[in-house]
């Protein structure tokens, strides 16, 4: 089915808000947007229940029919790898778990209209655990979606770039574009060109995503619904 694997170099890149651009601009064009955060760390605690704060958002610019408990089944409160969480208050969650939260909905139906466009967020880096037998590079291999990888305009990304990128080709996936997220006002490239250096490097599309951006650039969504 056609849909996007988001990941990052590093935990607090922006996965969460590049998504919800991605959402928002599908949902515009007539894209059913199926939004998946399997499992989510750092949640709060709202009358007794834990509430994924990130999840919701991706939620709200889908403009899904899902439910919460849909897009992130599992959820923990300490702000660590999701697979440490698990293992300190005892859950258990495999892969296999995560897997079947992002292809099936509440109606045991595979997620696979002509019309859907499955938009799954990791949780932390492309190699951060994820489950007790997997990390977030298991899940994107066996969803088999192009992944978009996303880091922080600043300086050192590119190492943390390139190593993210050769990590995605050991699993023999494609990647759709590398974010360069400017999220902050203060980002200054008026020494640090990663853009340029990074177009010097690799081939795939480089797109920088300015400071309080609306939409996603047009050049990510029209790569996104061909």
């Amino acid at each position: 089915m056609k849909g996007l694997f988001i990941t990052g170099t590093d935990t607090n890149v922006g996965k969460t808000y590049i998504a919800c651009l991605i959402a928002r601009d599908l949902k515009s064009r007539g894209i059913n947007v199926i939004p998946r955060k399997p499992v989510e760390s750092a949640c709060n605690l709202i009358n007794g229940v834990l509430y994924p704060d990130d999840a919701a958002l991706l939620l709200k610019a889908s403009q899904s029919t899902s439910s919460l408990d849909e897009v992130c089944p599992y959820r923990f409160s300490a702000a660590i790898s999701p697979a440490r969480a698990a293992r300190l208050t005892s859950q258990k969650i495999q892969l296999k778990d995560l897997v079947r939260t992002c292809t099936l909905n509440s109606a045991n139906k595979s997620t696979d209209s002509e019309n859907d466009f499955l938009l799954t967020e990791g949780a932390g880096g492309f190699y951060s655990p994820l489950c007790e037998d997997g990390l977030n590079a298991d899940l994107a291999e066996q969803l088999k979606l192009p992944v978009l990888l996303i880091a922080n305009d600043q300086l050192g990304c590119i190492n943390h770039i390139l190593l993210s990128l050769q990590a995605i080709a050991s699993r023999q996936l494609s990647v759709s574009a590398v974010i360069l997220n400017q999220n902050s006002a203060q980002t200054d490239n008026s020494e640090t060109n990663n853009l340029e250096d990074l177009e010097e490097i690799i081939d795939h599309r480089v797109i920088c995503v300015q400071h309080n951006a609306t939409s996603a650039p047009e050049e990510l969504i029209s790569r996104l619904i061909v």
